[in-house]
């Protein structure tokens, strides 16, 4: 009997527990359903990209950013390898927007004949830019600062051209100014003049994000693209900067005023040693465009205690670079970019963002073609929907959110500018030069056409560019033994190796979206 009772007590205490499970099931059903609603409707983090305008990371362009270097690279991953597929403005710039390298999106140079913003690129390109996509991700967008070079000009659509996926618009109208320029402010002109405290551009793109972030949506995410004109030319700083760095000179270390031995025609072709005149002139920028990079390094820091101030700043992802790098005095040429060498085409990156561990330094080679689909990947966006040549590195820097894989080989590629007539400066030099600068030192020209393939992993580290010319003329270096790239070893190198970069060089030029990640 006891038997008995106890198996019926046991089961009433059953029947007991089930009805208070049930009973808390049904009590706790509500706040279930809302946290899986919840979840469903996490808002994506949000983005900003602030695109720097010709700022090298190879001549220490980076000094003046002690702001941004801590709030930025301290506060997540500096990528130390960081490189432009193509070392001039609005090409590059059309790599960033589309994530595609210059021959699939066809921007060759800054010229609306070399398709800079033309109507061939509003039609095709600019249609799937990632702001289209990140629009469609219910982004907020806003975009303020210098777009593209013939961006605005009648032939290019004029001011009320609007790239679509922008939802707020102030473009700057063609290249980078300071002072005295229009914009388009959502399609309608926009004269400014010399007031400091009404028109310094890189003041003016700050203070305007700043009302964006102040009068939008708290219900979706946000995107914005913050391009000031630093450090490019006519490198204006701000009154109270005009006397920083008076002692400051361009380095003279490496490839500085080195003779342009066994390369390019266009390299062997400068003053060597190089003429007072322009080591002055080298020396004045070099310093100039250091001061007008502290604006800069105060918008990172205005926008960082804005998005803290907003509780933003643990939910935006923020990513600092430029379009391509720079050179004064590199082989005794004054000042430029253009050129396939380091000081060209590596460029400074530095994210943060959810995910992001403070103080990493990331040596895997990323591209500014890679911006694109990881800004999209963020936005939670399919990749395998999009046209790319690019890949995600949000893997890199967040390995607790993607899983990812580095490229071997990557394309670097640029057209060559030129003009059909002899520059009066430089008759002996013939037709077909452009850049020129006084003492007939030329920085660009239409066979300084050239492409190039990257090798950078544990075991190599080495340089192959092949120049459409008629010399056909050949470049290579051994990075790791030759940084500044002082040495072609073209003779040198074993044939068999200069066939294989031959071959990758081939496939990359003609590569299209997956096949451009996926060669041996």
């Amino acid at each position: 009997m006891a038997g008995l009772r106890s198996g019926a007590g046991a089961t009433t205490r059953r029947q007991r527990g089930q009805h208070a499970a049930l009973t808390l099931l049904t009590l706790l059903w509500p706040l279930l359903t809302c946290c899986v609603r919840c979840a469903d409707s996490v808002k994506p983090s949000n983005i900003i990209l602030i695109l720097a305008d010709d700022q090298d990371v190879q001549l220490g362009g980076m000094t003046p950013m002690k702001k941004t270097k801590a709030l930025i690279g301290e506060a997540g991953a500096t990528f130390v390898n960081a490189f432009t597929v193509t070392p001039l403005c609005c090409p590059s710039r059309s790599s960033i927007l589309t994530g595609r390298y210059p021959h699939n999106h066809e921007v060759r140079n800054n010229s609306l004949s070399g398709n800079c913003s033309s109507p061939l690129w509003q039609k095709g390109p600019e249609s799937e830019a990632f702001s289209v996509y990140l629009n469609k991700q219910k982004y907020q967008t806003f975009f303020a600062g210098k777009y593209l070079n013939q961006y605005g000009k009648k032939e290019a659509g004029d001011v009320s051209h609007i790239p679509p996926g922008w939802d707020q618009w102030h473009a700057l109208v063609g290249n980078s100014q300071y002072y005295n320029y229009t914009l388009s402010v959502n399609g309608n002109e926009e004269k400014h003049g010399d007031s400091y405290e009404k028109d310094y551009l890189t003041d003016l793109i700050v203070n305007r994000s700043l009302h964006f972030l102040d009068d939008r949506s708290p219900q979706h995410p946000f995107f914005l693209m913050l391009s000031p004109p630093a450090p490019h030319s006519p490198w204006t700083a701000a009154p109270r900067y005009q006397k920083e760095f008076s002692n400051v000179k361009a380095p003279r270390g490496g490839s500085f005023d080195k003779p342009g031995k066994d390369k390019h025609w266009l390299l062997r072709q400068p003053i060597n040693p190089m003429p007072n005149s322009s080591l002055t002139f080298l020396d004045n920028a070099y310093r100039k465009r250091w001061q007008t990079l502290l604006s800069v390094d105060d918008m990172v820091e205005t926008l960082v205690k804005k998005l803290d101030s907003l509780k933003e700043l643990d939910n935006t992802y923020i990513f600092y670079t430029s379009d391509n790098g720079y050179h004064t005095g590199q082989f005794s040429l004054p000042i430029d970019k253009r050129q396939l060498y380091e000081f060209d085409i590596r460029i400074p990156l530095m994210v943060r963002g959810p995910g992001i561990k403070p103080n990493q330094t990331l040596k895997a080679p990323v591209l500014n073609i890679d911006l694109a689909p990881t800004m999209l990947d963020i936005s939670g966006l399919n990749l395998s929907s999009v046209n790319v040549d690019g890949q995600s590195f949000l893997g890199q820097m967040a390995p607790s959110l993607r899983n990812s894989s580095a490229r071997p080989f990557f394309l670097v590629e640029y057209t060559g500018e030129g003009h059909p007539t002899t520059d009066p400066a430089c008759p002996k030099l013939g037709p077909g030069l452009s850049q020129c600068f006084p003492d007939c030192v030329c920085e660009d020209a239409y066979n300084n056409t050239y492409a190039c393939v990257r090798t950078l992993d544990s075991e190599h580290n080495l340089q192959y560019c092949e120049f459409a010319d008629s010399e056909s003329f050949v470049e290579v270096y051994n990075l790791t033994s030759d940084p500044h790239q002082l040495e072609n070893i073209v003779k040198k190198v074993d044939p068999a190796v200069l066939q294989a970069m031959n071959q990758r060089l081939i496939k990359l030029q003609s590569c299209v979206g997956d096949s451009c990640r996926d060669i041996k």
